[in-house]
């Protein structure tokens, strides 16, 4: 450079003194200006520093006269454009791969931010609030890192869901066993259910119920459930004679033998004897009390109005108008129905 120089020189002026004190100045110069851009640098890449000398005048000019390329997502600072000067120092961080599972893609990128958070943030990904990263987003980023993003979506299902309602059984002593009788109908209820739904990567995952409120309380279905016996005798209706309850008893037969036919019985009624309907019978009060409306097996239907000093616990005496009749009858066992 330096003889090109010379002999351009020698081309211009002559050989005399003047003109070599003149080239000398101008040599003197240019070495001054050669000198003068000549700078030292240090250049850290991935930690490891090195001393360069460069005559460019910016940080791109002084990686090129070394022969330092940048990849496209290499970090730089001060950025390219920067000027140097003697003493700079210029840090390269080189980007490295780093594999991403994410929304079901695997994705190869090179980055050469310092960990995961500053990483996804460059690369345009957005992390909701629920959603998991494996390692953590504060991990520091290393070379063949598998990074693993798991989308978490939670929803909130709210249904109308009926409630059934319950049916309540009474018990009613006007009817027979055989009667059920509905007295209200139910009605269903109705409940909102709110559920929450987790769903990683689109698929659920976990599912429970986060509140219930009842907004139609359910209506119960009333039924009258019959207590009574049903006998299967009948007056000459054709009815059922219901009783509430039977029992096994020694049955004698007495009749009036006074001279008008006629007996007061205890609770000061005459004794009768209706087929067609009550009769009287004597009974101990304690086990029938007077006054009680009986069907007597083989005899018919008959009032507890009379005692008798042979009347004893479970026995009876049934009424005959005649001594014939009385002695037919005889002791029978039979049973005895108390109606209602």
């Amino acid at each position: 450079m330096f003889e090109n120089l010379k002999g351009n020189l020698r081309h211009y002026f002559s050989n005399g003194p003047k003109a070599a004190f003149v080239m000398s100045l101008i040599l003197m110069g240019l070495l001054f200006t050669i000198f003068s851009m000549r700078k030292t640098i240090t250049v850290v890449i991935d930690g490891q520093e090195s001393n360069l000398i460069t005559y460019k005048g910016t940080v791109e000019g002084a990686l090129h006269d070394n022969k330092i390329t940048l990849g496209p997502k290499d970090k730089i600072e001060p950025g390219i454009e920067t000027k140097v000067k003697k003493g700079d120092q210029i840090h390269i961080k080189r980007a490295v791969d780093v594999e991403i599972a994410l929304d079901g893609k695997e994705l190869s990128i090179q980055t050469a931010e310092e960990n995961i958070e500053s990483m996804l943030s460059a690369e345009g990904i957005t992390i909701e609030e629920e959603d998991k990263v494996t390692p953590s987003i504060d991990s520091p980023i290393s070379k063949g890192l598998k990074v693993d993003i798991t989308r978490v979506e939670t929803k909130i299902l709210a249904e109308s869901i009926p409630i059934d309602f319950s049916t309540v059984v009474k018990k009613d002593d006007s009817l027979a066993k055989t009667v059920n009788k509905v007295v209200q109908e139910g009605a269903q209820g109705e409940k909102l259910v709110s559920t929450k739904i987790i769903y990683e990567n689109g698929k659920e995952v976990d599912k429970k119920v986060v509140s219930e409120t009842v907004v139609k309380e359910p209506m119960d279905k009333v039924v009258l459930q019959g207590t009574l016996g049903v006998l299967n005798v009948s007056r000459g209706s054709g009815e059922d004679i219901l009783y509430k309850k039977s029992m096994k008893v020694k049955a004698t037969a007495y009749y009036n033998s006074g001279s008008n036919g006629n007996h007061i019985t205890a609770t000061g009624t005459s004794t009768r004897r209706n087929p067609g309907g009550y009769s009287s019978i004597a009974v101990d009060p304690r086990v029938i009390p007077l006054g009680t409306r009986v069907y007597v097996e083989g005899y018919g239907y008959a009032i507890a109005e009379d005692t008798g000093g042979a009347i004893k616990g479970n026995t009876i005496d049934v009424f005959f108008p005649s001594a014939s009749e009385t002695y037919n009858w005889g002791v029978k066992y039979v049973n005895v129905y108390i109606l209602n």
